[in-house]
């Protein structure tokens, strides 16, 4: 697999791919290589923990583009490969002969994956993204955030993400769909597109029922309760997404009639009247402390949590499940994040930690000079 992409979307995708098997050799610029190798600190050695988060299993090579011979040999891995991923503005690939429609002529197999900002079309096509930018345009920070406060984004670059995760999935299938034609494709993801879609019932609220989206702070525009309350000494949460949850929520907090009550005995009724009821159950949730509620509230099986902070999450056992530590010959031993997709009950295997910057060219070149 080619990978011409850069930043997160793309190098999420790719890195995906890596995980489950494939040979992925990414393309680096001179002198700085991928962006996010300087978005630090943290570093470990040059890079950034950030490069470090979305590149390992694959292998590294700096070509320049500008010259005849990293053009050349940019154009012998493309048409060597089963797939080619990018990210750069539309009509740049172009320039280089490496679009789709170039490298189909003689290489009709190849699957030709391009993730942009806003498409390949439009006015809006030439404008650069960055996932802050299209949380802004795609409408997720108009109702992210608390009543009455500033638009909020995501804590992470989630759209990327999802982004990703889309063009992964959409490689595949092509692959499947190669095996029945002969043919390969080309695929077009957008961020903007992508997130739009991550909408889900936000835009299916508007779309079927014109309902415009606000900020609701933690609570859910569907679900009541579904949200933080606050406890005696720290908040919590608690989501009790059907009726026969809020029943024995009601239990727990000692007001069982609730449950009775024809303001609030169905979701709808409740997600109509929450003004009324959200005051009810904080007034209760604030007699204990957390620890107390959680453990009344586990015991009933109704879903809840404490607020953790990332180290109380690596601290668990659960999220100490996550971590794979890889043996890196110059950087040392790194703890990553594992991928998520386990294959009869088995972490997809890191074969190898994130590349240094260049440090397979010689190694690339020679295999495609074979």
């Amino acid at each position: 697999m080619a990978d011409f992409s850069r930043v997160l979307a793309g190098p999420l995708a790719t890195m995906l791919l890596a995980d489950l098997g494939a040979d992925v050799i990414k393309v680096e610029r001179p002198g700085t290589g991928d962006d996010t190798r300087g978005w630090g600190p943290p570093f470990v050695g040059e890079d950034a923990a950030y490069f470090l988060a979305l590149n390992r299993n694959k292998r590294s090579v700096v070509l320049d583009l500008g010259t005849e011979e990293g053009l050349s040999a940019a154009h012998k891995l493309a048409v060597s490969s089963d797939v080619l991923v990018e990210n750069f503005r539309p009509g740049l690939m172009a320039r280089f002969g490496l679009d789709h429609a170039s490298l189909a002529r003689t290489h009709p197999r190849i699957v030709y994956c391009s993730l942009t900002a806003f498409g390949e079309e439009g006015e809006a096509a030439a404008k650069p993204g960055y996932d802050i930018i299209v949380q802004a345009l795609s409408g997720l920070m108009s109702f992210t955030g608390h009543p009455g406060g500033e638009p909020t984004k995501v804590g992470v670059a989630l759209l990327d993400v999802i982004c990703g995760l889309y063009a992964a999935n959409a490689i595949q299938a092509a692959l499947l769909g190669r095996e029945a034609t002969g043919l390969g494709g080309r695929i077009s993801v957008s961020l903007f597109d992508t997130s739009v879609a991550a909408l889900v019932n936000q835009a299916a609220n508007f779309l079927l029922g014109g309902l415009v989206p606000q900020p609701m702070g933690n609570a859910h525009p569907n679900i009541v309760p579904y949200q933080l309350f606050d406890s005696a000494d720290r908040p919590f949460i608690l989501a009790a997404g059907n009726d026969r949850l809020f029943a024995r929520t009601c239990e727990v907090i000692g007001l069982p009639l609730l449950a009775q009550d024809g303001r609030f005995a169905t979701n709808g009724a409740r997600v109509r009247n929450r003004e009324e009821l959200i005051p009810l159950l904080q007034e209760a949730f604030s007699r204990r402390p957390a620890e107390e509620w959680l453990a009344s509230l586990e015991e009933a099986s109704v879903p809840c949590a404490p607020v953790r902070r990332v180290d109380e999450v690596f601290g668990s056992p659960e999220g100490t499940a996550m971590v794979q530590d890889v043996d890196d010959p110059v950087r040392g031993l790194l703890r990553l994040v594992a991928n998520p997709i386990r294959l009869s009950g088995t972490l997809a295997e890191v074969r190898s930690p994130p590349p240094r910057r260049g440090e397979h060219t010689e190694e690339v070149l020679r295999e495609l000079d074979a």
